[in-house]
């Protein structure tokens, strides 16, 4: 029986309708934010001509390198804290439980919740008067916290004396937000590491507990070398996302500048307040294409330092 080979023609044709998508609203958007990088372009539109003066502007920008330091601040809190909490909830929920199906439900509803109710709600949790997290802090005597409108340094904080810059930390505002976005996508995250774990053979286990070993031995040798690709992917996701942080700075602390003495100013809140509060499209623009090489970078790092150690099969 002879097979009927298929038209590459009929195939190309097929694949029209997602080509035009992802040209309209994925390469297009691209190329214009790099021609829109390279004028002083306004509300009226492409002004003035000025090359790379846009993105020599960010090297002078006060506010964008204190963008920067938050956002980097922002994914060194986050991505430890999203791995460590997400993998040992999946490790629990892995486990035969009764009503294990509605725990799993429950950890995932905040994933598909909207991010202005979830940011809404925990702006609530974070009223210095008569929100559930001073409450909780005054059941163990501890003094209530301006969680959003505190601009110091959490190291200062904790330390109780003024600190250089770098060694400050976060702000409490900033912490406050990593806190609730490491929450609402700790169902996600919960989801991928559950799969990996039950990709594992039983065979391994059963093998391991023949030899012998048990408890955190079988995790080092055994649970965390065969997770290893689901982790290489969370850790790429997790700081990805991190990177494009917005929506919880606008709702939770806002303008102007971000926050408490822009302390939660993040990189895409830089390029928004750039772009559609001061009309600056051509600065804005540039600002995209210095984050997208930024995380474009962090990826490559990533695959090149990374994936290598990565247990594949």
């Amino acid at each position: 029986m002879k097979r009927r080979l298929i038209n590459p023609y009929l195939a190309i044709l097929y694949l029209i309708p997602v080509i035009i998508i992802i040209g309209v609203f994925r390469f297009y958007p691209i190329l214009f934010s790099i021609r829109a990088s390279l004028y002083r372009w306004g509300m009226g539109g492409p002004g003035t001509f000025t090359g790379l003066k846009n993105y020599l502007t960010i090297l002078t920008d006060k506010y964008f390198w204190q963008a920067f330091t938050n956002t980097l601040w922002y994914t060194v809190f986050t991505i430890p804290l999203t791995l460590f909490i997400s993998l040992f909830i999946a490790i629990l929920l892995n486990n035969k439980l009764k009503g294990i199906g509605i725990l799993r439900t429950v950890y995932f509803l905040p994933v598909v919740t909207s991010i202005v109710a979830i940011s809404m709600v925990w702006k609530w949790i974070y009223h210095p008067e008569i929100g559930l997290a001073n409450y909780l802090l005054g059941l163990l005597h501890i003094p209530p916290k301006n969680w959003l409108s505190e601009w110091r340094g959490i190291f200062e904080l904790i330390t109780n004396r003024s600190l250089p810059l770098f060694l400050k930390g976060p702000s409490l505002a900033l912490l406050s937000i990593v806190i609730m976005t490491v929450w609402k996508g700790l169902g996600y995250n919960v989801v991928i590491f559950l799969a990996g774990l039950q990709n594992i053979s039983k065979e391994y286990y059963e093998a391991a507990e023949v030899d012998g070993a048990s408890g955190f031995s079988v995790f080092k040798n055994i649970t965390w070398p065969l997770i290893s690709p689901t982790t290489f992917y969370v850790l790429m996701m997790t700081t990805i996302v991190s990177f494009k942080v917005f929506a919880p700075v606008w709702l939770m602390t806002g303008p102007p500048k971000g926050g408490p003495l822009g302390t939660t100013n993040v990189l895409v809140y830089h390029l928004f307040d750039n772009a559609f509060n001061y009309s600056r499209y051509g600065y804005g623009s540039a600002i995209s294409i210095f984050l997208f090489l930024v995380i474009l970078s962090l990826t490559v790092l990533q695959k090149k330092v990374v994936e290598p150690r990565v247990h594949y099969g």
